[in-house]
């Protein structure tokens, strides 16, 4: 008799633990995690995932925003309408102290996207760019901090160079083919079009490679993927999936380059698949995560708050903006 009891007690047990273990994962597979991203390389990195998401009902429940600015992603992130944004690293800690530490990093999604371009064979090291000029978007921009600290790091002072602020890529590029002596800052996939637009035009430095020329504890990040804290600690194992599925995502878009190409074109990220084709190779889509995320990130905000600290929100975060899992 208490061989029959303990054989149904153990049968019951089993049946609550196959039944708590389905409701769990009906639970993470029903959790919908809303996803904003830029027209740009950070979106380039999502296009599988993206796919998928509406062509395989299998998969987790995604919900994608894309769009020209910043400015519009972070104001949905920030009245909770987003639970995750692929933003510039520098705004995510600025939106860090906004939010009084409601937010973490994720992963790193993008590295350096930042070229010069010019008309001719003058620049060949930044020592060249002495006494040039150099139109580039946004003042107080990635652009911006990332040519002043490697102008700095090889000994040239702003005096030194004349630098000339637009407001978008697209002025750039007219000022580029307007003055054919003048030099440009750009980021993908800005150049490529600029490139395909005039074919007089080259690449002359990549300042990734010049960034890590002159820094050995720090990388040139542009994009990082940033979680409100409240949606992470409620759905961590989604966001875990996420994760996965991002990492693959970057790699698929890396590895793959013509059908990532005519998925970012389908999505409108660019306006044709042939200047995604050309722009993939150079836009260092990854996918970073844990401490070497922390290492790269931590790096560069400590070079952006050294020249200006209100471009990382005042100062820079605390260890918890880094989510290691």
């Amino acid at each position: 008799m208490k061989r029959i009891c303990v054989r149904y007690l153990l049968s019951a047990l089993l049946c609550m633990t196959v039944i708590l273990t389905g409701c769990a994962g009906q639970e993470n597979a029903d959790v919908k995690i809303r996803i904003g991203s830029l027209k740009g390389p950070t979106s380039m990195g999502l296009v599988e995932m993206m796919d998928k998401n509406e062509t395989d009902t299998g998969h987790a429940d995604y919900e994608f925003t894309m769009a020209a600015t910043a400015d519009e992603i972070n104001a949905a992130f920030l009245k909770g309408d987003l639970d995750i944004v692929l933003i510039p690293a520098n705004v995510a800690s600025v939106l860090y102290h906004k939010t009084n530490g409601q937010v973490a990093v994720l992963d790193i999604n993008t590295l350096g996207v930042l070229y010069l371009l010019e008309n001719g064979e003058t620049i060949r090291s930044v020592a060249d760019l002495k006494g040039q000029t150099i139109y580039l978007p946004g003042k107080g921009t990635t652009p911006d901090y990332a040519l002043q600290y490697i102008l700095s790091q090889n000994g040239l002072t702003a005096e030194e160079v004349d630098l000339q602020y637009k407001s978008e890529a697209a002025e750039v590029i007219s000022a580029l083919s307007e003055e054919p002596d003048a030099l440009g800052l750009l980021p993908q996939p800005a150049a490529t079009t600029a490139c395909m637009q005039n074919d007089k035009l080259r690449i002359a430095l990549d300042l990734t490679a010049e960034w890590d020329k002159v820094s050995t504890d720090s990388s040139l990040v542009t994009g990082v993927t940033l979680i409100r804290r409240e949606f992470l600690e409620q759905n961590e194992t989604a966001v875990q999936s996420f994760l996965s599925a991002h990492e693959q995502s970057a790699a698929f878009t890396n590895e793959n380059v013509e059908e990532a190409a005519g998925l970012v074109a389908s999505l409108e990220i660019v306006p044709k698949a042939a200047i995604a084709v050309q722009a993939i190779p150079y836009c260092n889509i990854t996918c970073i995560t844990g401490d070497d995320m922390k290492t790269a990130l931590s790096g560069y905000l400590n070079v952006l708050v050294d020249q200006n600290p209100e471009a990382v929100g005042g100062a820079l975060p605390e260890n918890d903006f880094y989510y290691l899992p």
